[in-house]
């Protein structure tokens, strides 16, 4: 991300990778190379992440399975959280377990209440390779486990047991983006 410019700005909008596609559910590399194409894949994140009017974006959500993610998206308080994380690693996740709505870009329209805990801690590097730590409370919390949990090849239906794990996977195979529907 440039100095000084909105994020995003310079990006160009990707088309979004939907449940299904063998590169949501496996693990993604390590980023290894902080030069000018993870710069521009950060911006393409940004970008694509706005189009679809998102909080959270995974490279993998994108095609590109690399271990960074990029968010834009409120706290309970409603304070802005604005960033992005290379080679995330959770360090906590506690506090109370709250169900509440999740959504993916990669299933878009669908939600289920998936349980997260309302705490997270998450350190991982910036794109010129600097050290960060990001802390998150209530739904900033959830947003950072949810990309984690893309990196790692997971998507929240997979915490998602019972009837909440059939109707969503029902209404999956039902929406106009499915492929197989």
């Amino acid at each position: 991300m440039r100095q000084g410019s909105l994020p995003g700005v310079h990006g160009r909008v990707r088309p979004l990778t939907l449940l299904g596609d063998p590169v949501l559910h496996a693990p993604c590399r390590e980023v290894t190379d902080f030069g000018p194409e993870l710069a521009r894949l950060v911006d393409d994140l940004f970008a694509t992440m706005y189009e679809a009017r998102g909080v959270g974006l995974a490279a993998n959500q994108v095609g590109e399975p690399l271990r960074v993610f990029v968010y834009d998206c409120p706290d309970d308080e409603d304070v802005r959280h604005l960033g992005h994380v290379v080679n995330p690693r959770p360090v906590v996740t506690d506090g109370v377990v709250v169900r509440g709505p999740e959504g993916c870009l990669s299933l878009p329209g669908l939600e289920a209440g998936t349980e997260r805990y309302d705490h997270a801690v998450v350190e991982g590097f910036t794109v010129t390779g600097e050290p960060v730590t990001v802390h998150g409370t209530g739904f900033f919390a959830r947003c950072l486990q949810h990309e984690c949990d893309h990196l790692d090849g997971r998507i929240y239906a997979d915490h998602l047991t019972g009837w909440r794990h059939r109707r969503l996977m029902r209404q999956a195979d039902r929406a106009s983006w499915n492929r197989r529907g």
